[in-house]
């Protein structure tokens, strides 16, 4: 009953919370340059959020306006690959054709050429309901975000100044032992999460800026489109990197036909990156100390995606990771840490159980 109460709180709040989600989540991305700001050039702290959010707000509009130009682009180069898919498609067809199994391909595809390539998946495939579904919510992610976006900011720079004054408000706020004991809880919730979303931010990086520079060696059209794409989606764990693989191979392969080259350098490359940051780097950085089960992880996603949509499938993660610490440090809660866990560190926290 307290879950299906919570789930109903999380759906009707959603409003209020995806703005704070969202600044808690920026607040920790950047948390780690004001510091280093702050440490390293002895630059007061307020003046290192001012710098850190100057820096974030050309980027970010610059890269907005690139974008806008690039997808206006596709939108009206949308007639030319309608085009070529047709053309790719009756040449596969007369393939076939020529080996007597003509069939074959309209028994999986029954292209009508009195149709629109739209009209075709549509009535075929039934992939546009999906496409706009994913289009929807995306767009409604990227709206609410850019709508949200000053609230955003506000908020995100006011929990940075705050973070200097926590420990003391907590042990105004309490006395004795269980000040230090909420203080370390906190203070382990702060660290790991943004350990986690700062690694998430950087493998994400990275994987958009060499999925750029793979389509520029290939030559596809609007790389700085896919780059974006593989930014945003490899923040939705496994899944995401690979519907973007997807989509940036399909592209290419539509674009190069009958070219070969570009679209197995696309796949290959793009898909060995992915492996590589996402297998090696990525867990190599991050370490055992947030381990969490893969089946958890999964049902997390599904919960969140259902409860928030795009914006949910992104902020699944970081919450199990919250939530794992908190039970691992309460210890009538600690079962519950150790079930979400991945099970790599049951004697570390047997030993800290003692």
């Amino acid at each position: 009953m307290s879950v299906v109460l919570a789930g109903t709180m999380l759906k009707v709040l959603e409003s209020f919370l995806k703005p704070v989600i969202l600044a808690v989540l920026l607040a920790a991305v950047f948390y780690p340059f004001v510091k280093k700001l702050s440490t390293k050039f002895k630059l007061p702290w307020f003046f290192g959020i001012l710098i850190v959010y100057a820096l974030f707000t050309v980027i970010f509009f610059g890269l907005g306006n690139i974008l806008s130009t690039s997808f206006m682009s596709i939108l009206e180069s949308f007639p030319k690959y309608e085009e070529r898919f047709r053309m790719i498609y009756h040449t596969m067809q007369d393939s076939f054709a020529q080996n007597q199994d003509s069939g074959l391909l309209n028994f999986f595809f029954d292209f009508n050429k009195d149709q629109t390539l739209l009209e075709n998946l549509s009535s075929q495939l039934n992939i546009v309901p999906l496409l706009k579904n994913f289009a929807v919510n995306f767009t409604n992610f990227m709206l609410s975000f850019t709508k949200s976006t000053f609230l955003i900011i506000l908020l995100s720079i006011f929990l940075l100044l705050e973070i200097n004054f926590t420990k003391k408000k907590v042990y105004a706020a309490f006395s004795g032992h269980s000040s230090t004991k909420i203080h370390d809880i906190m203070n382990r919730v702060a660290r790991d999460t943004t350990h986690y979303i700062s690694i998430k931010f950087f493998i994400s990086l990275l994987t958009g800026i060499f999925v750029f520079i793979f389509c520029l060696i290939a030559g596809v059209d609007f790389p700085l489109v896919w780059a974006f794409l593989a930014f945003v989606l490899n923040f939705v764990p496994t899944f995401g990197s690979i519907i973007s693989w997807a989509i940036t191979t399909i592209f290419a392969f539509l674009q190069c036909y009958p070219s070969p080259f570009p679209v197995i350098f696309i796949a290959i490359s793009v898909l060995v990156m992915n492996v590589f940051l996402g297998n090696v780097v990525e867990p190599r950085i991050e370490g055992e100390n947030l381990g969490i089960s893969p089946f958890m992880i999964l049902v997390s996603l599904s919960l969140w995606g259902w409860l928030w949509g795009f914006l949910g499938l992104i902020v699944a993660v970081p919450l199990m990771v919250i939530i794992k610490i908190f039970c691992e440090n309460i210890q009538v809660l600690r079962p519950i840490g150790i079930l979400l866990g991945s099970g790599k560190n049951l004697e570390n926290l047997y030993n800290a159980g003692k």
